[in-house]
């Protein structure tokens, strides 16, 4: 059993095609059949059941998957310190964001970081919370900042950095909806939410669920940016972060009478199972500098404000 033949076994049940996975793992399809029947034969057990559409792990499989995603992630971490040793020279720093952040906090902080460390290949993966979290525990990020109230499960450590406002946003030209406006008046607009895997559609959801509204859904399944055009066209209302509203002048922002639910935490997270790298642990470091500084002079966006940790997990 080697790390290779794990490898491609877990190409395989991520992507649950032999030819995807060859192509992900850039080998010939023969090839990466033969490891995986060579690793079988090791093991002594059938691992993957090939079905005419696409293949599934078996229970022996599934036993496996766990194990063997641990083994490639503390192999591929234990590349990256070697290659690390060098003072920071070069590496890899696989960081996973929610598009809010990506657009702004992310920028402001790798500007930094690359500044400091410029033989460091910075990976950017934009998406949902539950994605991301879904990606760290897939061994595929380092670090990523996500939103707290997605429970990350006992195999995620989370460090909260920033606290930010939910609002509602309409079009400039539409109707305006005052300062303030509650759960229950949104079921007068018809509503823009983004595709599953965004904390924000199951907290939007779940608040008018709780309320007692049935929310008239005008548009669903984008990603954020695809959100806030279709706001900004007139189509319906969105619950979105305040972050998000920065470069989009066109666009008016009503503060929610939500309670606890219409704020939320940012956090960075981490595997716990896992030693950070020395890039992701500088990172925390260049972004912890950069929000402490941007939270001193004043300069976070309206409704966001810095979270004083007292010590970074490890």
């Amino acid at each position: 059993m080697t790390i290779k033949q794990l490898s491609y076994f877990l190409a395989v049940v991520d992507t649950g095609r032999f030819t995807q996975a060859a192509a992900l793992c850039r080998v010939a399809q023969p090839t990466l059949s033969k490891q995986i029947r060579s690793l079988e034969e090791d093991l002594g057990e059938t691992l993957l059941t090939r079905g005419h559409d696409n293949v599934t792990p078996t229970a022996a499989g599934e036993a496996l998957l766990p194990l063997a995603r641990r083994i490639v992630a503390d192999s591929e971490t234990a590349r990256m310190e070697i290659a690390e040793l060098a003072g920071l020279r070069r590496g890899r720093l696989r960081l996973g964001a929610t598009p809010s952040l990506c657009v702004s906090v992310v920028a402001d902080v790798l500007e930094v970081f690359h500044g400091r460390y410029p033989g460091i290949a910075i990976q950017i993966s934009e998406g949902g919370s539950q994605d991301l979290v879904a990606d760290l525990q897939r061994g595929q990020l380092d670090v990523a900042l996500v939103i707290d109230r997605t429970d990350p499960g006992g195999d995620l450590a989370l460090t909260p950095v920033l606290r930010e406002e939910l609002v509602v946003v309409t079009a400039r030209s539409g109707p305006d909806l005052g300062e303030h406006i509650g759960i229950a008046d949104l079921a007068a607009h018809p509503l823009v939410v983004p595709r599953p895997g965004y904390e924000l559609r199951e907290v939007t959801l779940a608040a008018c669920a709780a309320a007692g509204v049935t929310p008239r859904i005008a548009v669903e399944g984008g990603e954020m940016d695809a959100v806030l055009r279709m706001v900004e066209r007139g189509l319906g209302v969105a619950i979105v972060p305040s972050l998000v509203l920065a470069g989009h002048p066109s666009l008016r922002a009503t503060r929610l009478d939500g309670g606890a639910w219409s704020h939320r935490t940012i956090s960075l997270a981490h595997r716990t199972d896992v030693a950070p790298t020395r890039a992701a642990q500088a990172f925390r470091e260049d972004l912890l500098a950069v929000l402490a500084r941007t939270s001193r002079t004043g300069h976070l966006p309206p409704g966001v404000r810095y979270v004083h940790p007292p010590t970074l997990s490890a």
